[in-house]
């Protein structure tokens, strides 16, 4: 497989597959965000393939490089500091051009820091929105906090620990006092969920937090939306289970725990959803 995203550990070393591994020492190239980061794991593995720095200050300038190999048939490795590449990392440029030009691509499955912070958030884990880091900017972060305001379902983003008092506290503005757990340092020695409200968060924060951080909001509570509004959060979260495959029994059951509204209805609203 000339191109493929490898996901690598997000804290233990020990968190990176079979077959992460073989990809990796069977590369002609491994795309990488930062060299210094890299070595650490590629020199735990003995894995010795020539390492080219991949980021997002240099993407545009080494695409080309990258692309002239994967056209060559060279198997070309990507990976990130942490995690699985492209999804706010590196990688995901390199990916659209081979996928447009028909090159042949692969991403492996592995580690990633949204799945276990959703999880151990303790806040409903389907449906959720994965929004990667907030916009740096005052006025796009607003307007992007304004429009989730009546979203139902679990919100997840990353957040720069330096950044996250600032951020949090306006997340507490534009959607409201809601449950929330910053999850920081997952799978190393000092992992910890931090749960409560967005202002014991923010509280915690102001005591001093460190390291990688993760944050898990709560979505629209059922008692902040009523009348045609309330109605159109639960169609809202009905509609998005069914597009993630679930059936029609199991989105009745998990709107009607979470929303007033029976069971029956959802399932009917499902099924003149799917006549229509």
């Amino acid at each position: 497989m000339p191109l493929t995203l490898v996901p690598t550990p997000i804290g233990n070393l020990e968190d990176i597959t079979l077959r992460a591994l073989r990809v990796l020492r069977s590369a002609d190239l491994i795309a990488c965000e930062d060299t210094r980061t890299s070595s650490v794991l590629l020199r735990r593995y003995e894995i010795a393939a020539p390492l080219v720095p991949f980021h997002l200050h240099n993407e545009n300038r080494c695409l080309p490089r990258l692309m002239e190999a994967l056209r060559e048939g060279k198997s070309v490795a990507v990976i990130s500091d942490a995690g699985t590449p492209g999804v706010s990392d590196p990688g995901w440029i390199l990916l659209k051009n081979a996928v447009e030009e028909g090159l042949p691509a692969d991403v492996l499955p592995g580690p990633s820091a949204v799945l276990p912070a959703v999880l151990l958030s303790g806040l409903t884990p389907q449906p959720f929105t994965f929004l990667g880091f907030p916009p740096e900017k005052p006025g796009p972060r607003r307007r992007l906090l304004q429009s989730l305001e009546r979203l139902p379902w679990t919100l997840c983003f990353y957040v720069s620990p330096h950044k996250a008092e600032r951020q949090i506290a306006e997340m507490a503005e534009a959607l409201g006092d809601r449950r929330a757990a910053l999850v920081r340092e997952i799978s190393k020695v000092h992992q910890e969920a931090v749960r409560g409200t967005l202002s014991e968060v923010l509280k915690r924060l102001e005591e001093g937090l460190k390291g990688e951080m993760v944050l898990v909001v709560e979505g629209c509570p059922e008692g902040a939306v009523d009348g045609s509004q309330g109605e159109a959060c639960w169609q809202a979260c009905a509609d998005a289970m069914a597009a993630e495959g679930a059936t029609v029994r199991d989105v009745a059951g998990a709107v009607a725990e979470r929303y007033p509204v029976g069971k029956n209805a959802v399932k009917d609203y499902l099924m003149r959803s799917r006549k229509g």
